[in-house]
């Protein structure tokens, strides 16, 4: 696996990923974390990509030469998080590809994330996901390393803060 910076020109593969992950969500029952729609159905959720790409930095992970995974690393959270009282890093739209499931693709990203954070100076890496399905996800981040801060919601998406210190 090589993980590269990426830049606009990679917004069509990151739709790609994502819309890949809103497919295996839903192939599992798991509709309320991004929907049913992939994004690229939804002009406001391509919008998001897009301006999120470019308030941060984006990372393409790849396996022989295939995207697998996507995440982009920005000095703040997005609208609906408050932002931290010092400098951190925060992981955004961190997404696997349906077909590399199971290789370890997030938790490298993860890896990747916290690398740069510190090479950035900074010690605060933090992250939010959607806090409903048992918190499956949740968990996932906890054996990463981080840990639960806040919770917060957008309308009835619930949704949980984690940390870590780099």
């Amino acid at each position: 696996m090589k993980i590269r910076k990426g830049g606009p020109e990679d917004i069509p593969a990151t739709l790609a990923i994502l819309d890949s992950a809103v497919a295996w969500l839903n192939d599992r029952g798991i509709t309320a974390q991004w929907g049913t729609d992939p994004f690229t159905a939804r002009p406001a959720a391509v919008r998001q990509v897009e301006e999120t790409v470019a308030e941060g930095d984006l990372w393409i992970a790849e396996i022989d030469g295939t995207p697998a995974g996507t995440m982009t690393l920005t000095p703040h959270p997005g609208k609906h998080v408050p932002h931290a009282e010092e400098p951190e890093t925060y992981i955004r739209l961190l997404a696997t590809d349906k077909n590399f499931h199971h290789q370890d693709v997030g938790a490298a990203l993860l890896r990747h994330a916290a690398t740069e954070t510190r090479r950035r100076n900074v010690s605060l890496l933090r992250v939010d996901c959607f806090a409903g399905s048992e918190g499956r996800l949740i968990a996932y981040y906890e054996k990463q390393g981080f840990t639960r801060t806040d919770t917060f919601a957008v309308g009835d998406w619930q949704g949980q803060i984690l940390e870590r210190r780099v």
